[in-house]
């Protein structure tokens, strides 16, 4: 007999311990890593908790919780995250959930990128599927308030909306397409529309639309149109006078256009597009290569003058560091805030520096703020600017009308700063 047996035989005999394999025992010690008692991971934590005893009555719970480990995710002793947390949210809801946030996703819901899960979803039990804190497009509606409310509004609905969001979009990122869609459009739209039908060809006046981007033309939330177009239209789209714009329908390519840019636009709009040229300054998009087509929509939009979307974003792909610099400001600058970069800016041609809609800064300003109850700092054109002769002193001498890091939009943290720049005595 070697000695590992007589071990062996001594251990059984005395029925002190038991023999358990290194494997075994780590799994062991990963399911209950602070070697509680026997029944006890749950128990021990609900003598203090008890209000979770109705909790864990609802019908979905956490798999953690159902398995008894409140310490899979919570530090019993002591933690640096809220809740006794054992890390942050976000890192410790993907220590599971790994799969949430693929590395190639298109879009990424916001909530989840901010690691806010709970948000949506409640970590210990709940009454809906995925322990969903509510059921169906409520739980969306509570953050998409104006969807919902345009939604609800909608003369004429669609159909997968009613049914739930996740019919089209993604909860947490999409891999495939922009707006967390399943997958692009129009093979998102085709799953349900069969476009080879008869009745979907005439309904687009014989021309080949099966593989247009259906929302060009079409609020797939519900609109106040038949058909669910977007209640701002184009008047030949209403009339659907496509040949104004595109060829024939039998036409060998019967979706290319007529002109190009600017030049297919002045056929209708030829004054509007004649004062633009007398301007000494033209907005680039209108001589690009899209033209007008550049900011505004053909077809239909959701957005007055057929914008593409809403003045913020669509100003924001240009100028995105504007849009950045807004969103940062201390003071927000009511214009920007409201997205009406017009009341400032003239988006198509002006005679001004920076397409200002007024040559005078002072006067642009003065359209609404009352600058002569200011503090009565001299301005205007007989008033240099002590830092550069070549300059007079106006509004944006001292303020910066998209915002700063400091309040009321000044470039220095403090009043005093500001003045001392060309106040030199002044400076201590």
């Amino acid at each position: 007999m070697n000695i590992c047996t007589s071990a062996i035989i001594w251990v059984l005999s005395t029925s002190f311990i038991c023999l358990i394999s290194p494997a075994h025992a780590a799994k062991v010690d990963q399911v209950n890593k602070l070697r509680l008692k026997p029944d006890a991971q749950q128990k021990v934590c609900l003598t203090c908790h008890s209000g979770f005893q109705e909790l864990l009555k609802k019908p979905f719970i956490h798999t953690p919780i159902k398995q008894g480990g409140c310490t899979a995710c919570h530090s019993p002793h002591t933690s640096h995250h809220p809740k006794m947390l054992a890390a942050e949210v976000s890192a410790l809801c993907l220590t599971c959930h790994s799969g949430i946030l693929p590395k190639d996703s298109r879009s990424t819901h916001k909530v989840v990128l901010e690691g806010k899960c709970a948000l949506c979803h409640n970590p210990h039990a709940a009454d809906n599927k995925s322990n969903l804190l509510k059921g169906g497009n409520e739980l969306c509606y509570g953050c998409h308030k104006d969807m919902a409310e345009a939604t609800n509004k909608a003369k004429f609905k669609h159909s997968p909306v009613g049914k739930g969001c996740i019919n089209c979009h993604n909860p947490h990122a999409s891999t495939k397409a922009a707006f967390l869609l399943k997958t692009e459009v129009p093979a998102l739209c085709k799953s349900c529309h069969q476009t080879d039908k008869p009745i979907f060809i005439k309904q687009h006046g014989n021309y080949p639309v099966a593989n247009s981007r259906c929302t060009q033309c079409h609020n797939a939330h519900g609109s106040d149109r038949a058909g669910i177009l977007y209640n701002t239209s184009h008047q030949p789209f209403a009339n659907k006078q496509c040949g104004q714009c595109h060829e024939g329908a039998a036409a060998q390519q019967p979706l290319a256009l007529k002109k190009k840019g600017f030049e297919l636009c002045r056929g209708c709009h030829n004054s509007v597009i004649n004062e633009m040229f007398t301007k000494n300054r033209l907005h680039w998009p209108v001589v690009g290569k899209d033209g007008c087509l550049n900011c505004h929509s053909p077809h239909a939009s959701s957005q007055k003058g057929l914008l593409k979307e809403p003045t913020i974003p669509l100003c924001g792909k240009c100028h995105a560091d504007t849009i950045q610099r807004q969103e940062k400001s201390v003071t927000k600058h009511q214009p920007i805030k409201e997205g009406t970069c017009s009341a400032c800016h003239s988006p198509h041609a002006s005679d001004n520096v920076l397409l200002m809609t007024q040559k005078s800064t002072i006067e642009l300003c003065g359209s609404c703020h009352d600058w002569q109850k200011h503090a009565t700092h001299p301005i205007g054109e007989k008033i240099v600017d002590k830092r550069n002769k070549n300059l007079t002193v106006q509004c944006l001498s001292c303020h910066r009308a998209h915002g700063t890091e400091y309040k009321q939009m000044i470039p220095f943290p403090t009043i005093t700063e500001l003045c001392t720049q060309c106040h030199v005595e002044y400076k201590r």
